[in-house]
């Protein structure tokens, strides 16, 4: 049985409006990653990856050692000392089997330690940033190489404490020979929670390498959006591309003077073939409209020349 005129227009018009539907998800889920890609946490955190896996300069070029971190980290420090110190006190009639009351206090002792180090950071982070090439500034530099010498090593082997004590404590809270924890709720509490809280630090380093390492390139390559680079340059919008000129390339386009310049695209290295599409820039180099497209929505700038559009 052959299908009525309606029945066709009808199918036409649902498959036009699911193509619709998709199309906009499409746009929003590029414009959420655009945005994502252009946020101060996604720039923090490729900062970070890079100074971790990159080559470290000066002090200054640490993304810890930033202001807004620092305050960060004195936060965190002086809640863990409030909120600790508030749980022990409040807690004195409870007898847990292990020690765990040393555990806290010792854990207390490496936060308080932790503070003149994250003062020196900051005082010397800044000190560094605005060393620069000053001629009376040379002459300290080897004293601030000689104390960063000592405080990285001071640094050091409190990390190392902190993780010696981290394993300590999973053995005397997580021992459940003796199963105690309702002798001492509150303080079996407090120590579960210093423990996920220095778990989530320790595996702060893998979860940034999923993420910029497996989650961005997966999401660049399904949307064609190239989120490492976006989040150092700002990309050009729709309506800055709709207002270049684009045609369909025909071999006249090339003139002779520009033949060995304008006969392929410097993006993808591929020559120009009949009719297909290719934009101008207002610089007036010319390159695959896709390629230009992509590159233009991560940097609005021309991919030769480096001018910009406007």
């Amino acid at each position: 049985m052959m299908p009525s005129a309606s029945s066709s227009s009808s199918l036409a018009t649902s498959g036009m409006s699911r193509g619709g539907g998709g199309g906009r998800v499409s746009a929003f889920t590029m414009r959420a990653v655009a945005r994502m890609s252009r946020a101060r946490w996604f720039i923090f955190l490729r900062r970070v990856y890079q100074y971790q896996n990159g080559p470290r300069s000066d002090l200054g070029s640490n993304p810890f050692n930033s202001a807004g971190w620092l305050a960060l980290e004195l936060g965190v420090i002086v809640a863990q000392m409030v909120i600790t110190a508030a749980i022990v006190v409040t807690s004195a009639k409870e007898r847990p089997a292990w020690p765990l009351r040393l555990w806290v206090a010792a854990y207390n002792v490496g936060n308080v330690l932790s503070l003149p180090l994250l003062y020196w950071r900051h005082r010397h982070s800044s000190a560094a940033a605005g060393r620069g090439n000053d001629p009376e500034m040379r002459g300290a530099s080897d004293a601030l190489r000689n104390s960063s010498y000592l405080m990285n090593k001071a640094r050091a082997f409190l990390e190392l404490f902190f993780a010696m004590w981290f394993v300590m404590g999973n053995v005397w809270v997580f021992d459940a020979r003796l199963g105690s924890f309702h002798r001492a709720p509150r303080l079996y509490a407090l120590c579960i929670g210093l423990l996920a809280w220095n778990a989530i630090v320790y595996s702060l380093p893998f979860l940034l390498f999923l993420l910029l390492c497996c989650f961005v390139p997966v999401v660049g390559y399904a949307l064609g959006y190239n989120m490492n680079s976006a989040s150092v340059g700002r990309g050009a919008s729709d309506e800055q591309l709709d207002e270049l000129p684009r045609w369909r390339f025909k071999e006249l386009d090339v003139p002779r003077d520009h033949e060995h310049e304008d006969q392929e695209c410097c993006i993808c290295l591929a020559q120009y073939r009949e009719k297909e599409e290719v934009r101008q820039l207002p610089c007036t180099h010319m390159f695959h409209l896709k390629c230009v497209d992509r590159w233009l929505r991560i940097i609005s700038s021309c991919p030769l020349c480096k001018q910009e559009l406007s």
